[in-house]
């Protein structure tokens, strides 16, 4: 049979049953823009999460001291003395994955200038935190590695800290602010961030040297945290499984 004549009979055909052909188009249309509406909220739901991930730093790994029992207390990892300079000294010449390195101490308190107040967090880092974190400033310059070695008693602000500290919209480079009653020269001011994956805030912090947090404010050696970055996505897991190591060769 030619077909030509196929379609013809087809033709006639549709044209008989209007109601099934209508029928059934509506039921393809249906199922594919259905097809086509998952695939897209799928697309969009992964761009989200990895955009989240993103913002909290490229190829970032956190490392924490163990929690362990003391007393039948199990202890809070700020309060656990066991991450030192030797540690990061000994991850910036062994690890072969990672490309920057930056311990971190952080406590709440504070923050005035002038009549304006928040309660915030100050968070003492290296300076490439930032770069760990991805995290550039949308103004000012960040302090160096000169400033960590002297305690500098300098600052970068968050978004949020700014916003309550600075209502006017004056701007806070070279201003000074007191955090617990010390006064901290802003030297830039971060890019805005926004929430995390837990809902938290990020802008809601003070950057300053972490040696400044460690000798003005909380009178201790330890770090609570270290941040490293793996030097690209495809090596993170070979650089957590190298920090590890590298660690336990010290303890």
């Amino acid at each position: 049979m030619k077909l030509l004549n196929l379609l013809t009979i087809a033709w006639k055909a549709i044209k008989r049953n209007k109601m099934r052909t209508f029928l059934t188009m509506l039921g393809i249309i249906i199922g594919v823009g259905a097809v086509i509406a998952m695939i897209a909220i799928g697309q969009g739901s992964r761009q989200s999460i990895q955009s989240q991930i993103t913002g909290m730093g490229s190829n970032m790994i956190n490392i924490r001291p163990v929690s362990n029992l003391t007393g039948g207390v199990r202890l809070d990892n700020t309060n656990i003395q066991a991450l030192t300079e030797p540690d990061v000294i000994a991850l910036q010449k062994k690890a072969a994955y990672i490309s920057a390195v930056s311990p971190s101490v952080s406590l709440r308190g504070q923050a005035i200038n002038g009549p304006n107040n928040w309660s915030t967090s100050m968070q003492g880092v290296y300076p490439e935190y930032l770069s760990i974190r991805g995290w550039p400033l949308q103004e000012g310059v960040s302090f160096t590695s000169q400033d960590v070695k002297t305690a500098a008693k300098v600052c970068l602000l968050g978004q949020t800290v700014m916003n309550n500290l600075f209502p006017d919209g004056a701007d806070p480079v070279g201003k000074i602010i007191r955090f617990k009653n010390i006064p901290f020269k802003v030297l830039g001011l971060l890019s805005k961030k926004g929430e995390n994956t837990f809902g938290q805030d990020q802008d809601d912090v003070i950057l300053t040297p972490v040696t400044t947090v460690q000798k003005r404010l909380l009178a201790t050696t330890y770090y609570q945290t270290i941040f490293a970055s793996a030097i690209d996505e495809k090596s993170t897991d070979k650089a957590a499984s190298e920090i590890e190591e590298d660690l336990k060769s010290l303890s």
